[in-house]
């Protein structure tokens, strides 16, 4: 069975009429579930994302390889300052990321951004999101609701189809953490900790609903909104123990300072928090410069150097300085200038598709400009990779469309040590961010003939 033979069926299945009726459903679980982004459904198409079961093996074994490299440089950047200044901390993160969380694991729950090309194996790793990995319980609601389309009573048929559902991972690496850090087996207090007004706030719903019917206390609870006195942390009369962090760090140092009552209560131990401060170091987009610079190659094990050989692209800190690109040396910012359409520039701690350049979408002035800004704000350069695509169906004016769009693949990560879960976002442009304002989330399955 090849993975095209199983799309083909599926959109073999999907008459005008049945096309109709998925798409109705569809629309109105989107709103039954509040499944928007901001003011946007977070699904705009027909099909989920089919891999073939060895293709899900692979993505994660290779990821398990690449999550020990980072362990390993997140270990050593801890205690050796001249390995950290290669993440360009800021003095305040300096502070932090040296605070003990009362538990091992500086990202006990993330997510690998990555490209997977089929046809080949070809998978390249793009981005480390280390510190709040979102969109693990729209993953499981869109399982749900795919699972419930009309098209797929038909599929169902001729492929068993399986989940990957991850909410449950998440919960597990938060009381595991919880457990650790006051030293008894109870159930926490959560509060899921971020603005209210994010375009993410549908998801904090979900897991709230999903954090109860466990038995769990939980509250959605903005930052500004909190204090901290009498050594406890609290939402109006919620006294929270464990914070599930959703907010970065760097905007709640931004608005609130190191004396921001949530900073206060985890520095002083009177609240655990997941992820901690320490997740900034590999949160960081250098932390996979750290990884592909020849300066570090002594840190990895052959297996890890053969994995970030293979899987991560070229990366390194934009600096004036000489360093290896392919084979040979070259100055980076003059290599760079001259082949613009060969690179990416991205800022070393943003989100959401911002302060990113591509380089063959740019004239050489802008990308002139990119560039000396990236010299004087801490950034990086990566190569280019090639972008993979499907075909993926919609209804338009009643009529049924299929049009190739660009896809990632996106495999959550628990303890920092395997996989469990994968996203996938589809958009007709090569930045592929839900959050910079196109494309789509669908729910990635596991798909065999019967």
């Amino acid at each position: 069975m090849s993975l095209s033979d199983a799309i083909a069926r599926y959109h073999d299945l999907l008459t005008d009429d049945l096309a109709a009726a998925s798409a109705a459903q569809l629309d109105d679980q989107l709103r039954r579930r509040g499944l928007f982004f901001g003011e946007r459904p977070i699904c705009s198409v027909l099909r989920p994302r089919f891999l073939l079961p060895e293709q899900y093996a692979y993505i994660a074994a290779r990821s398990q390889v690449l999550l020990t490299a980072f362990a390993t440089v997140h270990r050593t950047a801890l205690v050796d300052a001249g390995l950290r200044a290669q993440f360009a901390l800021t003095d305040w993160e300096e502070t932090l990321v040296q605070h003990d969380p009362g538990f091992k694991d500086p990202s006990p729950t993330s997510r690998l951004d990555a490209f997977y090309q089929p046809e080949t194996g070809a998978l390249q790793f793009t981005e480390y999101n280390a510190e709040t990995p979102a969109a693990v319980a729209y993953n499981d609601a869109l399982s749900e609701v795919s699972y419930g389309l009309p098209v797929m009573r038909e599929f169902l048929r001729h492929y068993t189809v399986r989940p990957l559902p991850a909410r449950h991972s998440v919960m597990h690496v938060l009381l595991d953490a919880y457990e650790r850090w006051a030293g008894r087996r109870e159930a926490p207090r959560i509060a899921i900790l971020d603005w209210r007004e994010v375009p993410t706030y549908s998801e904090f719903v979900l897991f709230d609903e999903y954090f109860r019917s466990q038995g769990l206390p939980c509250i959605i609870a903005d930052p500004r909104e909190v204090e901290y006195r009498g050594g406890r942390l609290l939402a109006g009369e919620f006294h929270i123990t464990l914070i599930y962090k959703r907010v970065l760090i760097s905007e709640l140092v931004d608005r609130g300072g190191l004396q921001h009552p949530v900073v206060r209560a985890v520095r002083d131990g009177a609240v655990c928090m997941v992820n901690p401060f320490s997740c900034k170091i590999l949160h960081k987009k250098a932390s996979l410069a750290v990884l592909s610079d020849e300066r570090n190659i002594d840190l990895f094990t052959a297996a890890e150097r053969e994995a970030i050989e293979a899987h991560i692209p070229w990366t390194r800190r934009v600096a004036e300085r000489r360093t290896r690109h392919g084979d040979r040396e070259v100055d980076l910012v003059p290599h760079i200038l001259a082949h613009r359409e060969r690179f990416v520039l991205k800022a070393n701690d943003e989100y959401g598709g911002k302060g990113i350049v591509l380089g063959w979408e740019v004239p050489a002035s802008a990308w002139e400009q990119a560039v000396r800004t990236a010299l004087a704000e801490p950034s990086v350069v990566q190569e280019r990779i090639a972008l993979p695509h499907e075909p993926y169906p919609s209804l338009v004016d009643g009529r049924l469309h299929i049009i190739d769009r660009m896809l990632d693949t996106n495999p959550y990560a628990f303890y920092g040590a395997y996989v469990d879960g994968c996203m996938t976002r589809l958009s007709t442009e090569a930045l592929l961010n839900v959050s910079a304002g196109g494309g789509s989330t669908v729910a990635t399955f596991v798909a065999a003939p019967r």
